[in-house]
């Protein structure tokens, strides 16, 4: 019998302990260990940031639905891993031993970097977590009562730049709703080298599909940027060019402001000695797997990708859903080879696939494999993907309450796309 122990309840970690226990059975420990009692579908964020959802719409108590499927849930952080000796400390004083460790807690949210931004102790807004987006939708309903200026956008060494753009879309077509939108200039600040990069080096025709919305929404937009410091009411921002010398300052007024942050590894992941990069997330090789510590796993967002190309300005490579549940399905199929004595050479398919919505709208953009050269390559928009992203919320917290490990992203979203569907490994 096998202890698993998977760090993290979220869109990784859930579909993890679930999948684990589909493929191998009632015979294996299987333990999730959360910070907090709750799953929450974190790509429902921006619509509850204006008002569009309540948290309870897509939130549940992760236990109950756990323990269902006889995982056992510990809603409490781990503080100390120590991966030569194969246990994790939970605060609280308890101590888990293990045969195969999952690291699937998603990023820590450095807005340390920038001063004056985040939801805490900054000016800024955040949709990174529901908390967050909850903090942003209180700020927002402030802002409807005496509308002004609002900046959008990602900072520096920020790698997932949709939500940003979905964001902007999104309070566009809330804004012009409540026909308040010719009262709000909006600017779009990203360290992207020009709009609709997303971190991927464009994807299809996504440069031109994005400048035309924002000119047809009236949204200015500065690329190359350096957030150097927000202060209540005010950001300062740096435009670079292509060679990453300053080109212009920028000193934005906004009434509102929502900025993406750069992201970093979990304090208890990034000091485990040989197990992280610099900037704390997980090296893996091409199964999912720490080089450095075979009983170690990670997906998700803590993962180690490296840039798709160097830009003047940094920027990462982002972590879609699409590629998480890939990631996933990797590492299940991998240990129940082993645990069977077989060869464990499962490769996962980083492939990009995002989903913004604008509302009434959307824009879908598809990158396989995420790393050129590509496979597929292509950006289109279309009221379909608003339909798609509604609908994958809804089978997603499905799948979250009734404890199913079917691939959403193969089965339903690649055929939908009209993508030849693709296997998750070889082996």
């Amino acid at each position: 019998m096998a202890k698993i122990l998977i760090l993290g309840a979220g869109l990784a970690g859930m579909s993890a302990a679930y999948e684990l226990r589909d493929t191998l059975g009632a015979e294996h420990t299987l333990t999730v260990l959360g910070d907090g009692e709750r799953f929450s579908f974190t790509p429902s964020n921006p619509w509850l940031a204006v008002g569009w959802r309540k948290a309870e719409d897509f939130t549940l108590d992760a236990g109950t639905y756990l323990v269902k499927k006889h995982i056992t849930f510990i809603p409490k952080p781990a503080i100390k891993i120590d991966a030569a000796s194969r246990t994790v400390d939970v605060a609280g004083g308890e101590r888990f031993d293990y045969d195969y460790l999952l690291i699937c807690t998603g990023p820590k949210l450095a807005f340390e970097e920038v001063p004056g931004s985040g939801p805490n102790q900054g000016h800024t807004q955040s949709v990174c977590t529901t908390s967050h987006a909850q903090q942003a939708w209180t700020a927002y309903q402030r802002f409807l009562e005496s509308p002004g200026p609002i900046v959008i956008g990602a900072l520096q060494g920020a790698s997932c730049f949709g939500p940003a753009y979905e964001f902007a879309l999104i309070i566009d077509a809330d804004l012009r709703k409540r026909k308040l939108r010719d009262r709000v200039p909006m600017t779009f600040v990203t360290s992207e080298p020009y709009i609709g990069h997303m971190g991927l080096g464009g994807v299809g025709d996504s440069k031109g599909l994005m400048e035309s919305e924002f000119r047809q929404r009236h949204i200015q937009w500065i690329t190359n940027a350096k957030v150097t410091e927000v202060q209540s009411g005010l950001a300062r921002v740096t435009e670079h060019d292509d060679n990453a010398q300053p080109k212009r300052e920028h000193t934005l007024p906004f009434g509102f402001a929502m900025l993406l942050p750069a992201f970093k590894g979990v304090d208890v992941v990034a000091t485990v000695e040989g197990l992280c990069n610099p900037r704390g997330f997980v090296l893996v090789d091409k199964h999912q797997r720490s080089p450095k510590y075979p009983r170690i796993f990670a997906a998700g967002v803590c993962v180690a990708i490296p840039p798709v190309e160097s830009t003047p300005i940094p920027t990462g490579a982002p972590k879609t859903g699409f590629m998480i549940e890939s990631m996933v399905t990797t590492i299940v199929r991998n240990i129940a080879a082993e645990l069977k004595d077989e060869t464990a050479n499962f490769e996962g398919t980083w492939n990009a696939v995002c989903l913004a919505d604008m509302g009434d709208s959307g824009m879908a953009f598809v990158a396989l494999p995420q790393m050129p050269p590509r496979n597929v390559t292509w950006a289109k928009k279309g009221k379909w993907v608003h339909l798609a992203k509604v609908a994958f919320e809804k089978y997603f917290l499905f799948k979250m309450r009734h404890g199913t490990s079917e691939p959403v992203y193969e089965k339903y979203v690649m055929k939908a796309l009209g993508i030849e569907r693709l296997k998750n490994g070889r082996h």
